[in-house]
């Protein structure tokens, strides 16, 4: 039998990505939260099913809320299924909020969701403080992640060359 102190760790596993956040935004800061959420919306969850597409956070009362990520309906729920794109509300620590709220009343800085992943059993959300990119900051970044692999493409040519 195991012991206690030698548990195994808690399996993290992504549930689904928002790839669009690293080319729309310069991420500034990430935190990783908890999230309040229904029976059918897990259910929905274990099977993969889940878009951050338009997925958005804020602010309200001192707690942080995810709005309009898409969890669609589990297709053998009953009629007490859930709303696909209710607000649900994210769990952080109160002094977190607390500095991402004054960094978001700042011109040009959001807040936006990452990630949806598993943490063991449990549901986490990766959310990125982000400001907006410029399309030349776009250019510019584009431009760096070709030569970054180009570098590789020749570094790894040059190791075989031999």
């Amino acid at each position: 039998m195991a012991r206690p102190d030698e548990a195994k760790p808690r399996q993290r596993r992504s549930i689904t990505r928002n790839r669009r956040v690293t080319h729309e935004y310069l991420i500034l800061d990430e935190l990783e939260c908890g999230i309040v959420l229904v029976g059918t919306e897990v259910k929905s969850l274990r099977a993969g099913r889940v878009s951050l597409q338009e997925a958005y956070c804020i602010i309200k009362r001192g707690e942080l809320w995810i709005m309009r990520m898409h969890i669609p309906e589990y297709s053998h729920g009953n009629m007490h299924n859930h709303e696909q794109t209710r607000e649900r509300k994210l769990i952080a620590k109160k002094r977190e909020i607390l500095k991402w709220e004054k960094a978001v009343r700042e011109k040009g800085t959001t807040m936006i969701p990452m990630e949806v992943l598993w943490d063991g059993s449990l549901v986490k959300v990766r959310v990125g403080l982000g400001k907006g990119k410029k399309l030349y900051d776009k250019r510019q970044s584009k431009r760096e992640k070709d030569d970054k692999r180009e570098v590789a493409r020749v570094m790894k040519a040059g190791k075989y060359a031999h």
